[in-house]
């Protein structure tokens, strides 16, 4: 009987020759969507990245809590709970990179504590702030336009015949050349609609937590206004603020009162900041002319009242939804975690 030959793997024999050598194991990625791998191209060819199975959309909060722990890096979607106690399950756990801007999903509800605790587990937040900045700018101006211009109410109506009557007072809308934008929130995607809006000839206010300098105010011929000043003021209040706790409801009964009634809101931020009860009473009433929203108070859809109006436009939150910005975003959070580990810059949200 000959000799069963013994072999040994690159491993074993590093191990053997080299006593002291490290094996520098792959750092490991937990992708919580299934999305399109292009965009993860480098992120999958530096680490070991693991995506939920073929055929399943996402992996369940329970799924992750159950697999995090054996994990370097998180990549989340802006829906994704990233709370403490996924946190604490996480030791190994250095990065949580977000598909958002915002990051609402790491936060408790109205009390924001959770985001908070990254940092004291030594876990760094990342978003992506670049990418979504142009197309939820498109996604506010489309809206101002359909909701200026009946779009979209013309649009259903055109479709059931004898609807619509041709003559020259009706189906009126509002012009947007000489009209006055109100931002509230003139951070990136504040600024992006400003262009596009001066090019559209309107005129820029606007309300920040902080003023911007001069030079910025000169370059948008934005002028600032207290928040009840700009609501008295604008033909259109544009919402592009975070959600926290000084912006839940900061349009509510007593902020749409303040508005004109040819006065037209736009919310392409977040579906907390307005209040959709007293929203949908306001537009019902002609308190004020029309609504455009792309998110809403209580999730994915609004609340009935509002689909039973003619005088509001609505997109599923899809500001972002553009083939083009799917795949940059997924590079972007890509990016995110290699430069995090190798070096590099990285879209910050706490400091650790």
């Amino acid at each position: 009987m000959g000799k069963q030959e013994i072999t040994f793997s690159w491993k074993e024999k590093s191990l053997f020759l080299y006593p002291n050598f490290t094996i520098m194991e792959k750092k490991k990625v937990l992708v919580t969507y299934n999305m399109w791998r292009d965009g993860y191209a480098e992120l999958m060819q530096k680490y070991d990245v693991t995506f939920p199975p073929e055929g399943v959309e996402s992996f369940s909060y329970d799924e992750v809590l159950d697999m995090i722990a054996d994990y370097d890096a998180l990549q989340s979607m802006y829906n994704f709970p990233v709370d403490k106690r996924l946190m604490d399950a996480a030791p190994k756990l250095k990065i949580v990179s977000n598909y958002a801007v915002g990051y609402d999903n790491m936060e408790n509800k109205l009390l924001y504590k959770d985001i908070a605790y990254a940092p004291l587990k030594g876990i760094q937040v990342t978003n992506t702030p670049d990418p979504v900045t142009e197309p939820t700018a498109d996604q506010a101006m489309g809206l101002l336009l359909a909701a200026s211009r009946r779009i979209s109410e013309l649009d259903r109506r055109l479709r059931i015949p004898g609807s619509v009557k041709v003559e020259l007072l009706a189906n009126l809308g509002h012009s947007l050349y000489g009209a006055t934008l109100g931002i509230v929130g003139m951070g990136r995607i504040g600024r992006a609609l400003a262009r596009r809006a001066i090019a559209a000839g309107m005129k820029i206010v606007y309300h920040n937590r902080h003023r911007l300098d001069e030079v910025v105010e000169q370059e948008y011929k934005a002028t600032y206004l207290p928040f009840d000043e700009l609501l008295r003021t604008a033909d259109v209040v544009s919402l592009n603020a975070p959600h926290n706790t000084d912006t839940y409801h900061l349009i509510d009964a007593c902020a749409l009162r303040m508005m004109k009634p040819t006065a037209i809101l736009i919310n392409t931020a977040r579906g907390p900041l307005v209040d959709e009860q007293a929203l949908a009473e306001a537009l019902r009433t002609g308190q004020i002319w029309a609504a455009g929203l792309d998110v809403f108070e209580y999730g994915n859809y609004p609340i009935p009242e509002l689909t039973q109006l003619d005088n509001v436009v609505m997109t599923q939150h899809t500001g972002t939804q553009t083939v083009e910005i799917r795949h940059e975003m997924a590079a972007h959070v890509s990016r995110n975690i290699i430069h995090f580990f190798e070096g590099g810059p990285i879209d910050k949200v706490n400091q650790i």
